[in-house]
């Protein structure tokens, strides 16, 4: 079957007993321990040392190919292998930056040969270290020809010696908070600071690596999975034996040739659980999480100054003391599958293929010197090769769950895939079965920067994500024998409680992970449609929890897009309550953004009520309140607001009474009369922007509450303590 089961056909082959259950797998504990009689728990791991044979050696990682003719310290490929006495399986992790399936699977065969494990049973990853030799060419560099034929034979070795180690073993796992360790590197830029790409396009709305405390950059594009997960398993006498980690760090700066951060994080491991001179040897091996857009760097703050050796030390000791809490088990069932899924890839249209054309041919067959030389002849790829197919994995070990996915992929991708997958905890291997670039999601697309131009490195269609995404459950579900799990009800939790119990008629949290939809909590289904240019599940009002999966008060970031509502029946007495965090300082432009608006799309003059932040026009970084009709009618507040800080602000309008209350003050931040009006044609709320996306909002707005009455102060210093106060949003 090449599709998961329906939730239909779940229940039916539950009913028939569960020797009908479709994807069936040996009976198992509550804990999905291997029960008695269903065969010894074994393990075995190896390490082999996978350095260059040939010096000097081509290096990718970065833009520009580098030959290096030293090994600074060795490349290993390590494996864990697995039996429950019913199935055999390899995972193994290599340090290296990118294979490409076809050298992973000349590996698979070669080790099938050599130990009967079956090429389907197999797992192969890279760590992504950028320090290492090419196996693959990516941007300006070349594969080396010679490794690329050394490597297959030391990874088939690797899983030869491990199975050859297999012994009975113990297991568990842990999941460790990072948070402090990992970052996104993807930020969102200021509508006056977009960029270039290398196709001339001003259209770069994102950057990678803005730098440290960059005042042109707002925030990150994208969450963070901090998660740092564990596979631990020792010896029935207590024993360590290996360790797979986990973690989504996309690199640590490391001179060539070098395993970097992966190879010291073995090595500090081994040393931290004391099994320096074991025989067999111990085995730590640390895989490539969700890091398409995380890094070590927080760019919000000043530079830390880490160096490579210190870095990897603390995260070590993170590791260190969650291994030191596994509850280890002595055995668990095991369970994996995989499919192929064929994607497009975005090819040049006739223009740019023209374009490229000419610039190769320009290059007269030497190297590119530059970007644009880089990414024509990546338009020449594309066009010759116009699909990928990609190989596909999912593993179960008792109840964690392991899924493998051959590209460099988003942290809110790992994210979407732990919330929903039928396994807790679930881990994310990238980097595995081959290289097919980063998958941002969709709306990733439309911001722009390095991780989406069009390249091998990061050609697959738009839609790349969500069809992976989906396949991806269905082989969770498949080993899990169970369907995923729903997203959690937004309307959970204290915060939301409070606010529905004042019984708004449309309640959008901006929880979601992404898609065109948001959502209406109020029950009264009036829900609003995301335009391009917002970014989803960003780190959302302070003390507002439960809107999320993972229980965390979560936001979208608005970066020239809006949210359009149509709410039938709101007359002019009507409340709004949001929170905001401001992005665009108000010397910048004349309004530095707009965050609510009402009126009609696209009219001319913009009548209406819109409320935001000012700019060098007037009441710069302070509350506005402007009526669109024609007349300049204008209310400024008096509170200086801070950047990318986390403000609630409530506006009351009561005909021409209009009152503006922030951050829970009793007393309004504004008050006065501004005349009523509105254009010819349907009228819609927006959020994010104005009507006439005039000086649309820069920052993460959540949490709007829509009232088709004037709400009580009483009700609006309730709101407030209900969220929380004010304080950093970065």
């Amino acid at each position: 079957m090449d599709r998961p089961p329906s939730r239909r056909e779940f229940l039916a082959a539950a009913l028939a007993g569960p020797g009908l259950l479709l994807g069936a797998r040996p009976a198992m504990g509550a804990d999905g321990s291997t029960p008695a009689g269903g065969g010894v728990f074994r393990a075995g791991a190896a390490a082999v040392d996978a350095s260059p044979r040939k010096l000097p050696a081509i290096v990718n990682g970065y833009t520009f190919e580098r030959v290096v003719n030293v090994v600074r310290d060795p490349l290993y490929a390590r494996c864990l292998v697995l039996g429950d006495g019913t199935t055999r399986l390899a995972i193994v992790v290599v340090d290296i930056c990118v294979m490409p399936r076809d050298l992973i699977d000349r590996a698979k065969q070669r080790a099938s040969e050599l130990t009967g494990i079956p090429v389907d049973r197999m797992l192969v990853s890279a760590t992504h270290t950028h320090s290492a030799p090419s196996a693959m060419g990516a941007l300006g560099s070349r594969a080396d020809a010679d490794y690329v034929e050394y490597l297959p034979g030391r990874i088939a070795e690797a899983v030869r010696l491990a199975a050859g180690n297999l012994a009975p073993a113990r297991i568990g796992w842990a999941v460790a908070d990072a948070s402090e360790y990992t970052h996104s590197r993807r930020w969102i830029m200021r509508p006056d600071r977009v960029g270039t790409d290398p196709f001339g396009r001003r259209c770069e709305r994102a950057r990678l690596c803005p730098g440290y405390q960059n005042p042109g950059a707002v925030g990150p594009a994208g969450p963070v999975d901090a998660a740092l997960s564990l596979v631990s398993v020792e010896t029935p006498e207590g024993r360590p034996m290996a360790l797979l980690a986990n973690f989504g760090l996309h690199y640590f700066h490391a001179a060539p040739i070098s395993a970097g951060f992966y190879g010291r994080f073995a090595r500090q491991m081994t040393k931290l659980l004391g099994a320096e001179d074991q025989e067999p040897a111990f085995v730590a091996m640390m895989s490539q999480g969700t890091s398409g857009d995380q890094m070590y760097m927080d760019y919000s703050r000043p530079d830390p100054k880490w160096d490579i050796d210190s870095y990897t030390r603390a995260v070590a000791q993170v590791a260190f003391e969650a291994c030191r809490k596994i509850d280890h088990r002595d055995g668990a069932s095991l369970a994996m599958a995989e499919r192929v899924l064929r994607l497009r890839r975005r090819v040049p249209d006739a223009e740019r293929l023209a374009w490229a054309r000419q610039r190769v041919a320009a290059m007269q067959g030497r190297r590119p010197k530059n970007r644009p030389e880089i990414f024509a002849r990546e338009q020449i790829y594309l066009h010759e090769e116009p699909a990928a197919e990609l190989k596909l994995q999912a593993l179960r070990i008792g109840e964690l769950g392991v899924t493998a996915i051959p590209c460099e992929v988003y942290g809110i991708t790992g994210l979407k895939l732990k919330a929903l997958g039928p396994l807790v905890p679930t881990l994310n291997i990238t980097l595995a079965n081959g290289e097919e670039g980063y998958i941002p999601p969709p709306e990733q697309h439309v911001l722009g920067g390095y991780s989406t131009w069009e390249a091998r490195t990061a050609g697959l269609e738009e839609q790349a994500e969500p069809k992976i995404v989906e396949a991806v459950l269905g082989l969770l579900e498949q080993v899990a024998g169970r369907p995923r799990r729903d997203a959690i009800d937004p309307a959970q939790g204290a915060y939301a409680k409070a606010i529905l119990g004042l019984k708004p008629v449309a309640y959008w949290r901006m929880s979601e992970f992404g898609g065109g939809e948001a959502v209406d909590c109020s029950g009264n289904a009036n829900h609003g449609r995301y335009e391009d240019g917002v970014a989803f599940y960003l780190e959302g009002p302070p003390r507002a929890g439960c809107g999320s999966p993972d229980g965390a008060s979560r936001a979208a970031h608005y970066a020239g897009g809006r949210i359009k509502a149509a709410v039938e029946g709101l007359g002019r007495s009507y409340s709004v309550g949001m929170w905001f965090s401001n992005g665009m300082p108000g010397e910048a432009r004349a309004v530095a953004g707009y965050f609510f608006s009402r009126g009609v799309d696209g009219a001319e003059g913009a009548p209406g009520d819109h409320l935001g932040i000012g700019g060098t026009a007037a009441a710069a970084d302070r509350l506005i309140f402007f009526n669109g009709n024609g007349s300049g009618q204008l209310l400024e507040g008096e509170t200086r607001l801070e950047l990318n800080t986390w403000h609630s602000v409530v506006l009351v309008r009561d005909g021409r009474d209009v009152s503006i209350y922030l951050d829970g003050d009793p007393e309004p931040e504004i008050a006065g009369q501004v005349d009523v009006s509105a254009a010819q044609g349907p009228e819609q709320l927006f959020v994010g922007g104005r009507s006439d996306n005039f000086a649309n909002f820069a920052g993460k707005i959540g949490e709007v509450a829509v009232f088709d009455r004037t709400l009580l102060r009483e009700e609006i210093v309730q709101h407030y303590g209900k969220g929380g106060h004010g304080v950093s949003g970065s």
